[in-house]
């Protein structure tokens, strides 16, 4: 491989070691950099990725220190989820007392013992510090306080923690994968990728990197917006502003909101600033002293806090990409490339704007910049058109599909009239129910702002509206459901967890592919009414390259920060007297940081003592490759009590899958037994309950070679044999074969068709590969579609004909 500073000469060592194990199709390579002094090493897929499993386990008798006890602990942590008050908590205190005295070690008995108790665990962690900050606006100086926990200082403590210890990773690394003919490359952790490759690359040769990422955005705590919060969460990348005014708009007021902004955000920073440049010396669990360099390795946030974070002026501006030079009137043209930013040009805009407004401001509107110092320049390796990342989150789910493409369905619905509006809520209503799938009775009168549930009606929304915008009743409806074919293909592959070159290429593919059916749109709907020339358009320009950058997109994703949003309302509501909630809220965060530090210490070392006590047989039968089959296997409860053979044959008389049921089972297990050297039985103790799922099987054709099938589970039961249990299933094979239409084609659906009844077989369940979601062709009986967007297994298997 070559990086972007040129070609790395192989070393004997890692000659030795590529050589040391065969190439074959179950091999994965690591190549490290250059700098880490480790060799490239080649293993196979039961070695590969177990490093972690050779530490030794640590084991922490008081995982809940400072606490007295664990009661103590958890106690502390329940009154505080809870949001108890004083009164709450002593009577609560009491009525344990009361109930449970002597059954439990549990030391508290008034709300000022717990709260000394987390005064005690707070002493022990880096605290908030306070800061104030002074601007001038219209020759008057405004005052605004931020508050910080110092990120070395947070650091540091996450050096500190022996639990954590082992899992720290310093080295860049390449990843590839041999895929049959040649080793291709993949990406998932932010140091598999080549953002940070190029960082150590640019260290000292003892030097490593100690990635920070950061979320910011704001959140409204009252009901009536009036309140609001500025949260910044911050994320060790090593380890798996003011109220708005009247004024709120005035070119003046914008830019001092940015220099505020960029000022508090120097307080949180400035601890780590001077490590960025110089290093920090620090001894490592491994005993090896590592000078660690600090840097921002990617920044988390919507378009509106990345506009603040680059310091460009938005939507309006010439240029309002925060990460190239694309013209605010090219930004659907995804297909052409722009300049890429860079802080030597914005600092230069600035300085000159410093020393002549006018040429100055000419510049700066060129570029869509502001006249403001970026805090980000400070600090090495931390350019931020570099570490601002494309959110998946506010990009697709609620801005592509939210904002644009499910309001235009939405449109063409209304036009179509209250019939077709109603088919497609009743379509949705009788979709089939999938575990972490959202179902929904109706759509198109409801306004949706949560990312997930729009996310859900995106994967549906295909199978629930091909026969309403059909290419006869809607030609432009018709283009736009090909349009949303490509969006959700997009989606798709951002949605990976572990990229290769080729998901990437095809990603970056598709999003021109997207662009066609854009333009299509165009041309056949003169009544559109979006405007797709925005900026959360051209993302898609870009969220490829971030994730070769940095990894996976879930490395940069808003998601899992958002929801640390709740937390922060629920306690203003409930926990603060709304006045001088600043301070009330940072010591109800500074406990909330506390009690997830113990309890992910508590439920490692319990896991940790239960390893122990496992014997050394148990322990190596978990670390074989593959995964005990009940383990992965999830069927529901089965029935209690024991039946009949014929009594199954006869409760399902009227259904004509479960015809000959007796004769068909005979059949399969007189094939069945002996092939897997089970002796034909003298009795059968059989008990088994009615499914409704589909799954993908691996069954076998008449010449005996494998084959993979889509089936829908009638009956699951046990038959005991031999003191043999063995797992069965009567199944209807969806392999007959279907009439395909223009629609399947045009909207990349994969049709199905089940077979009669009366030729329904049986399977082990041993043969189930994974569930499958299958929804039916409303309109034509016995066709189902199958839902490839439920989750990236099943929609790569589609991409790659592995079905």
């Amino acid at each position: 491989m070559v990086s972007s500073h040129g070609p790395t000469p192989p070393t004997l060592s890692s000659i030795a070691a590529e050589t040391s194990v065969p190439s074959g199709l179950d091999t994965f390579k690591t190549e490290y950099h250059p700098k880490s002094g480790r060799a490239t090493t080649i293993e196979t897929f039961s070695t590969f990725g177990r490093k972690q499993d050779q530490w030794l386990p640590i084991i922490d008798e008081e995982p809940w220190q400072p606490f007295s006890c664990r009661a103590d602990f958890e106690f502390a942590e329940l009154a505080h989820n809870a949001a108890l008050n004083k009164d709450h908590t002593d009577e609560l205190l009491r009525l344990i007392w009361r109930i449970a005295e002597g059954h439990a070690k549990l030391t508290f008995k008034s709300h000022r013992d717990v709260s000394s108790a987390w005064d005690r665990a707070a002493s022990q962690m880096t605290p908030f510090e306070k800061h104030t900050i002074t601007a001038r606006h219209k020759r008057e100086d405004l005052a605004f306080d931020v508050y910080t926990r110092p990120l070395w200082d947070w650091a540091l403590d996450l050096l500190q923690d022996p639990l954590l210890a082992p899992h720290f990773v310093w080295d860049a690394q390449r990843l590839y994968k041999h895929d049959g003919a040649h080793y291709e490359r993949f990406y998932h952790e932010p140091w598999t990728a080549d953002r940070w490759w190029n960082v150590q690359s640019s260290l000292p040769e003892n030097g490593v990197p100690f990635a920070f990422i950061l979320y910011a955005d704001k959140t409204h705590l009252s009901s009536a917006g009036t309140v609001k919060a500025y949260p910044v969460f911050a994320r060790c990348g090593n380890l798996p502003v003011p109220e708005d005014s009247k004024e709120d708009g005035k070119l003046s007021y914008v830019n001092l909101k940015r220099v505020v902004w960029h000022d508090g955000f120097l307080k949180l920073l400035e601890t780590i600033i001077l490590y960025a440049k110089t290093g920090y010396a620090h001894l490592c669990s491994d005993g090896i002293v590592r000078w660690l360099y600090a840097f921002i390795l990617l920044l988390s946030a919507d378009y509106e806090e990345q506009c603040v974070m680059a310091l460009i002026r938005g939507t309006n501006c010439h240029c309002p990409c925060p990460i190239c030079l694309v013209p605010s009137d090219k930004l659907y043209d995804n297909a052409s490339t722009y300049p890429i930013r860079s802080p030597e040009d914005a600092q230069s805009c600035v300085e000159l704007w410093k020393k002549n407004k006018a040429a100055g401001e000419e510049a700066l509107k060129k570029r869509g910049l502001r006249p403001v110092m970026n805090v980000f320049w400070q600090i090495p390796n931390s350019n931020p058109h570099e570490t601002i990342s494309q959110d998946h989150l506010h990009v697709y789910h609620i801005g592509e599909w939210g904002k644009h493409l499910f309001g235009e369905l939405k449109r063409h619905a209304v036009a179509l009239g209250r019939s077709a509006e109603k088919k497609i809520d009743d379509q949705f209503a009788a979709f089939t129910r999938w575990r972490n799938l959202n179902h929904f009775d109706r759509v198109t009168n409801i306004t949706y702002s949560d990312g997930n549930k729009l996310r859900d009606i995106s994967k549906q929304i295909l199978y629930t509206t091909q026969n309403v915008l059909t290419r006869t009743d809607d030609e432009a409806g018709y283009a736009l459901l090909q349009c949303i074919a490509s969006y959700l293909h997009i989606d798709m592959y951002v949605s990976l967890d572990v990229h290769t070159e080729s998901t990437i290429q095809a990603g970056k593919a598709e999003v021109l592919v997207f662009q066609t059916h854009l333009e299509v749109c165009f041309c056949t709907d003169p009544d559109a009414t979006k405007n797709w020339n925005f900026p959360k358009m051209h993302a898609s320009k870009h969220i490829f390259d971030d994730i070769i950058a940095k990894g996976a997109a879930r490395n940069f994703s808003t998601r899992p920060n958002e929801k640390q949003h709740g937390p922060i309302k629920r306690w203003y509501l409930r926990q603060t007297n709304r006045k001088d909630i600043a301070n009330q809220i940072l010591v109800l965060d500074h406990k909330s940081f506390i009690a997830e530090f113990i309890r992910s210490r508590i439920e490692f070392l319990d896991e940790e003592r239960h390893k122990l006590t496992l014997s050394r047989e148990e322990l190596e039968d978990n670390d074989t490759d593959d995964e005990p089959f009940e383990a992965r296997l999830h069927i529901g409860s089965p029935l209690r009590t024991l039946t009949s053979l014929a009594q199954v044959e006869e409760d399902n008389s009227s259904n004509r899958a479960f015809d000959c049921f007796r004769k068909k089972l005979a059949t399969f297990l007189n094939h069945f037994l002996p092939s897997h050297n089970i002796p034909l039985p003298d009795g059968i103790h059989f008990h088994g309950h009615e499914r409704r799922d589909c799954a993908l099987i691996r069954t076998q054709d008449k010449d005996g070679h494998d084959k993979y099938i889509f089936v829908k589970l009638l009956f699951v039961f046990k038959l005991t044999v031999c003191n043999r249990t063995l797992d069965l299933a009567l199944v209807l094979p969806m392999d007959a074969s279907p009439r395909r239409r223009l629609l399947d084609r045009d909207l990349r659906l994969t049709r199905l068709r089940a077979r009669p009844a009366a030729l329904s077989e049986f399977v082990t369940l041993h043969s189930i590969i994974r569930g499958a979601l299958l929804v039916p062709d409303f309109d034509n009986h016995g066709d189902y579609f199958l839902v490839d967007y439920v989750d990236t297994d099943m929609f790569l298997r589609v991409q790659r004909n592995l079905i």
